[in-house]
């Protein structure tokens, strides 16, 4: 079982910082360049993006901490750089192609969720970052909210005790404003792919990869159930995830659901001795308490303020500039893609699902 740590990777004194390209900085993008501009360790090299208003602007934010980033055309022009990684915060879509380029051109990638919009576009991403040995991360960014770490070591070292029951929800009471979000080959997916993805991945890691039993799932849209696997793109969903040893997993996750405020965002662990929650604050999608139940009463373990949303790359960054060698770790990112495999109804390949795979 992994050993938690909630310690940064310690910085070799007199390590040159990493030369990163950024690829695609929409929203969450121009967040990410923005938090590693402002905490380092990096050295912004490029920009590119569709629009080409959008990479100007991301040059224009960034220009104190990094004077002489430019702008560059494409992906293509990104990789004839002289980088040691790349950001890719592009539709989903195209993560599993881009991604596969840059670890060809061995450079490590840190890369929005999800990896490939399949269990065998992941597993042949992994696959590529095994073979030119380079570090591959996604930004499975709940992992690093505070408190977290402490949910996932209460669940490790036994002080829930037996965990047989875990509920999983987030719905966005908006949904996406991006047209790309609503085209399935675009975004391989709805509201499971875009936000029910961090909450499989939380239940998976507080978890330590346990072998999973069997996946049930229902998938609607505008109100009517989708055949399975769907055609079209759900906006809500609910799945259980039995796995092996017993525990029982529910999730719930939606676009537009009418939920009196912005998100619902929870994950909770009952275990026979004790349970670990995480929850939003008054609907907000940044603001999150973390708390340890025993019968009636209640720890608060992590609380707001909490500025968490550029943990993920940062870390990343720092192990880029450490040892930029692929990280067995990341296979449980095939795991994460075959639930999500599963609850759309897809089959997986043989070999292919990982051990997450249901029976």
């Amino acid at each position: 079982m992994r050993a938690v740590s909630t310690r940064a990777p310690e910085v070799l004194v007199g390590a040159r910082p990493p030369r990163l390209g950024f690829l695609g900085v929409g929203w969450i993008g121009l967040k990410r360049l923005l938090a590693l501009a402002a905490s380092g360790p990096a050295e912004i090299v490029c920009v590119a993006d569709a629009s080409t208003a959008s990479a100007l602007q991301a040059i224009l934010a960034v220009r104190s901490w990094a004077p002489r980033a430019r702008v560059v055309r494409s992906l293509e022009a990104l990789l004839e750089e002289t980088l040691d990684g790349v950001v890719i915060a592009t539709p989903s879509g195209m993560h599993a192609q881009q991604t596969t380029a840059a670890l060809s051109h061995d450079l490590c990638v840190f890369c929005q969720k999800p990896l490939g919009s399949s269990a065998a576009e992941a597993a042949a991403v992994i696959a590529t970052a095994r073979e030119h040995n380079r570090l591959l991360a996604v930004d499975f960014c709940y992992r690093t909210v505070a408190g977290v770490t402490q949910i996932a070591a209460l669940a490790r070292e036994g002080a829930l005790g037996e965990i047989y029951a875990v509920d999983l929800v987030f719905h966005n009471a908006c949904g996406p404003d991006k047209a790309w979000f609503y085209d399935l080959p675009q975004s391989g997916g709805g509201c499971v792919m875009d936000l029910g993805i961090h909450l499989l991945d939380l239940l998976l890691w507080v978890l330590d990869s346990p072998p999973v039993a069997s996946v049930s799932s229902r998938l609607y849209a505008h109100g009517r159930q989708l055949d399975t696997p769907p055609t079209q793109i759900e906006d809500y969903a609910t799945a259980q995830v039995c796995f092996a040893a017993g525990t029982s997993a529910r999730l719930a996750c939606s676009w537009g659901l009418h939920a009196g405020r912005d998100a619902v965002i929870e994950a909770t662990f009952y275990g026979t001795r004790g349970a670990a929650t995480l929850r939003n604050n008054h609907g907000s999608f940044h603001d999150f308490t973390v708390e340890h139940c025993e019968g009636t009463r209640k720890r608060v373990l992590a609380s707001p303020p909490d500025d968490w949303g550029g943990r993920a790359i940062g870390a990343w960054a720092r192990q880029v500039q450490i040892d930029p060698a692929f990280d067995p770790d990341c296979e449980q990112l095939l795991a994460v893609a075959a639930l999500v495999d599963a609850i759309y109804g897809r089959r997986a390949e043989p070999g292919r699902a990982g051990g997450s795979a249901p029976a």
